[in-house]
């Protein structure tokens, strides 16, 4: 009998295709980059589960390509706004990601731009390097206190409440807003629920952890930027357009706000110009869930779901349940 075949599209740790070789013929994409969408298309073609990641544009076009004996598509993400959910349930195709394993990472990685803007380690560390330290100099790189100061939230759900866990090590006061609310962080963490426009107002730093919806486009504008301290700093490790980076690089330019630690973007990969060259900006390439630990996890997760649905179980994260019924 003709083994089930897997299209992986793009190479991810090997613990997870291992696992995946053990049931299915598997291919993957040899080039270390995105596909092509006529590449992307072609691929799918007859494959029975496909293991995509949050820089596949999965449409509709990508389902009547992959055929009708497709059962899943399993991204590599815990966000799958990459993926059109409705045309995958209409073409009774589960869709899967793979959430709660990269909250620690995520959230470790935002306390890293916090306190990589804050305390101005880039810039320290290129003039270092350049061999321009002469000497102590008590006006060098002077940076912001983090500790007893005002964190400000938005978004509480698993990893804004995992960020949150660790500000309390700062003796922070914690301020959140968010769809609903949340009272375990209220309880534990003394988290005070607030609006938008008090939050922004009061906290000195502002962490974004909201999912990519056409409510939260623009989530952060020029508007936004007005009312915050000239003092703080802001840091988006969820999706780049939740802040308008045109506004953000007049809100920096204009000094009203201190800093921005951004490992997403408008329109990844590219990069508003301006912002490559400002010292109160530290810029990652997209590396919130980058530990050893979190992608292997990751993979294997993913990995799990299409053995799951390939043998006739439901899979353990589906993000279209109504597929399933």
């Amino acid at each position: 009998m003709d083994k089930k075949k897997v299209y992986i599209t793009r190479r991810i740790p090997d613990e997870a295709i291992e696992l995946l070789e053990e049931h299915f013929d598997v291919e993957i994409n040899p080039e270390d980059r995105v596909l092509l969408k006529e590449e992307l298309l072609e691929k799918v073609k007859g494959k029975d589960a496909v293991l995509c990641l949050i820089t596949d544009n999965i449409d509709k076009e990508v389902f009547e390509a992959a055929g009708t004996q497709c059962k899943i598509f399993a991204n590599y993400g815990v966000g799958y706004n990459n993926i059109d959910t409705a045309a995958a349930t209409e073409s009774g195709i589960i869709i899967t990601n793979t959430p709660g394993v990269l909250d620690d990472a995520t959230a470790d990685l935002a306390w890293a731009l916090l306190m990589a803007v804050s305390r101005r380690i880039v810039p320290a560390d290129k003039f270092t390097r350049n061999g321009a330290f002469q000497a102590w100099d008590p006006m060098m790189f002077l940076g912001r206190d983090i500790t007893g100061k005002t964190l400000g939230l938005i978004g509480a759900g698993r990893i804004g409440s995992n960020f949150a866990k660790k500000a309390k090590a700062f003796d922070m006061k914690i301020l959140y807003t968010s769809l609903k609310q949340n009272p375990k962080i209220e309880s534990e963490l003394g988290a005070v629920y607030v609006d938008k426009e008090t939050l922004l107002k009061e906290a000195d730093f502002v962490s974004l952890h909201v999912p990519l919806q056409p409510s939260t486009i623009h989530y952060i504008g020029e508007k936004e930027f007005s009312m915050m301290k000239k003092t703080s700093v802001i840091v988006n490790t969820s999706r780049g357009p939740v802040i308008d980076e045109k506004a953000l690089v007049k809100a920096l330019k204009q000094g009203e706000i201190w800093g921005a630690g951004l490992d997403v973007y408008e329109n990844e990969p590219d990069i508003e110009q301006e912002l490559l060259d400002m010292y109160n900006v530290v810029i990652v390439p997209h590396i919130a869930s980058a530990t050893m630990e979190t992608r292997t996890n990751m993979g294997l997760i993913a990995a799990r779901n299409i053995v799951k649905v390939l043998t006739g179980e439901n899979p353990d994260t589906c993000v279209n349940i109504e597929v399933l019924k």
